[in-house]
């Protein structure tokens, strides 16, 4: 993510100002507008450990790309097919797992990375749940592999 001190993502994208007032209107926080806006851990990783997918209730599918380094998740990468809450559901969910022990990142919850978005619509709470269940899903892949 961009630190405080760099430009932010309308003054970097004047295009994307029409895009940031429809999300800040629909209910999301700036820091879940800047996961969408930046999509910071969005894509593939080639040299996955494991890859994992889960399609939501709404339709909208991940992809989970994940890297383990001595049961240290090295990286994450999620492919979204969805809308903003789901994108940036994921994005803080890595940002919440990124370099921790691999137990401790299965232990991640909806409320932990709620705290982090601080808001989005209440009706893409649903995104939350994917993100968190994808992840879970894939980290137990990881483990029925090994």
């Amino acid at each position: 993510m961009k630190n405080h001190n760099s430009p932010g993502i309308v003054e970097s994208m004047p295009q994307a100002n029409g895009m940031v007032e429809m999300l800040a209107n629909a209910g999301y926080s700036q820091k879940a507008i800047q996961y969408y806006m930046e999509k910071p851990y969005m894509g593939a990783l080639a040299d996955a450990d494991q890859v994992s997918e889960m399609t939501g209730t709404c339709g909208d599918t991940m992809a989970v790309y994940l890297k383990v380094n001595d049961d240290v998740i090295a990286d994450v990468r999620y492919e979204v097919m969805g809308c903003a809450g789901a994108v940036s559901a994921a994005m803080a969910a890595v940002d919440l797992v990124k370099g921790k022990q691999i137990g401790e990142a299965r232990s991640l919850t909806d409320g932990d990375v709620f705290r982090v978005l601080q808001e989005i619509p209440v009706k893409k709470h649903h995104c939350i749940q994917l993100a968190v269940k994808a992840l879970h899903k894939t980290i137990d892949d990881y483990h029925q592999k090994k």
